[in-house]
């Protein structure tokens, strides 16, 4: 057990992701998340009105059960798996982050200032998941993926449009980290 609980080494996590990568390459299927808003969008007949909902979903039904076995997989590494809810940060992350309003950084892997149900009910908290929320799922269509089809799939095909999204993706990290967090805290 001590084994599945401890984080997995570059050297045993990478050759696995590469074998996957591999044998979805091989089958002809891509690997993404984003994409089965699209699937799910279908499954609920959006087709009747807007044309691009128009796909035959059972095509990707398997990536709708990679998506459901992500979710139950989460679920059980959170409830039994994970050894403590203290999370290693550099202490110099610890105090950025208090200087900004959150407090207890590291203690517990969702932090309550942003993750607590007070928070998301609150005025503030509820736009910025519906801003959020808007924004990512725009963004992961606008860049055909999310940032695990373009960093994982689209690199490893060698796509030069995943490499312009992935560097899009970590530019607007750091502008979310450096300017935008601290004005919303």
């Amino acid at each position: 057990m001590e084994f599945i609980t401890q984080p997995w080494a570059w050297y045993v996590a990478g050759p696995i992701i590469a074998l996957v990568m591999f044998l979805l390459y091989y089958f002809g299927e891509r690997f993404g998340v984003s994409s089965n808003l699209e699937t799910l969008c279908s499954i609920g007949g959006a087709g009747r009105f807007v044309d691009y909902f128009k796909i035959d979903w059972k095509q990707n039904s398997w990536n709708l059960i990679f998506v459901a076995g992500g979710i139950t997989g989460g679920f059980i590494a959170s409830q039994w798996l994970s050894p403590t809810d203290v999370v290693a940060i550099n202490p110099q992350t610890i105090q950025d982050l208090a200087d900004i309003g959150i407090q207890n950084a590291g203690a517990t892997y969702l932090p309550e200032e942003i993750f607590s149900i007070e928070t998301m009910l609150s005025l503030k908290g509820f736009l910025i998941l519906l801003i959020a929320g808007i924004m990512v799922g725009f963004g992961a269509r606008w860049a055909g993926g999310c940032t695990s089809g373009h960093a994982i799939v689209g690199l490893s095909n060698l796509e030069l449009p995943s490499l312009i999204a992935v560097i899009g993706f970590f530019i607007g990290g750091l502008i979310m980290t450096w300017f935008i967090l601290p004005l919303l805290f």
